[in-house]
């Protein structure tokens, strides 16, 4: 099977099983999402979700969170994961963004890199979700579950986003990153894999590698 086919029979699969693919993260803005999504850094979205209401009502523009110590941020964020450099990024990102984005978060990834705690990772998803922007962003989930079906080959966070880039249309890059988010985190997982419940099964390198060794 060629690169072209497998994408477009994983496309045929998702788009026919996984009609709703969208964030898990909540938000009620722009604003409010950079921070879910600096927050999920090596933390899951359920966590994250529970602190993020009261997070919203205290700073709900980026002049307030600006203008907040480090001391009140790091106690509402301090049961989330490295809650020391992440209430330094918040507090940074909101300055920014005051001072030199009018507040406004911008619709680029490169711009949006510029942002204290914000990665490529985290750039794309903004401009993807918020922005509709056609570009894919690869966490730890895309990585592995591209790698183990065979949509890429590429060792690196950036070889995979290259490959995945060119492998799905531009009008569906943003819904791919949530197919195969979603489905490293519940079907195709990290340490035991539910490989007879995956769909996909047959057409994944990984599995038929599996099942060659056994035999």
């Amino acid at each position: 099977m060629t690169r072209r086919e497998l994408y477009r029979k994983v496309t045929g699969w998702f788009s026919a099983n996984m009609e709703v693919a969208e964030t898990e993260l909540h938000y009620d803005s722009a604003f409010h999402l950079l921070i879910a999504v600096i927050l999920s850094a090596q933390c899951t979205d359920k966590r994250v979700n529970i602190y993020t209401p009261a997070i919203f009502a205290r700073f709900p523009q980026p002049e307030d969170l600006a203008e907040a110590s480090f001391e009140e941020v790091y106690g509402m964020i301090k049961s989330i994961s490295f809650p020391n450099n992440k209430a330094k990024h918040l507090i940074g990102m909101a300055k920014m963004l005051a001072e030199d984005f009018s507040s406004v978060v911008p619709s680029e990834p490169e711009q949006l890199e510029k942002l204290p705690g914000v990665g490529r990772k985290t750039a794309n998803v903004i401009a993807s979700v918020i922005y509709d922007k056609p570009v894919i962003a690869v966490d730890t989930h895309v990585f592995r579950v591209s790698r183990r079906i065979g949509l890429s080959k590429g060792s690196t966070v950036e070889a995979v986003e290259k490959d995945l880039t060119a492998g799905f249309p531009a009008e569906l890059r943003g819904k791919a990153h949530h197919w195969l988010i979603l489905h490293g985190r519940y079907v195709c997982t990290a340490r035991k894999p539910k490989c007879e419940e995956c769909g996909l099964r047959d057409l994944c390198n990984e599995y038929k590698l599996n099942n060659l060794r056994i035999r």
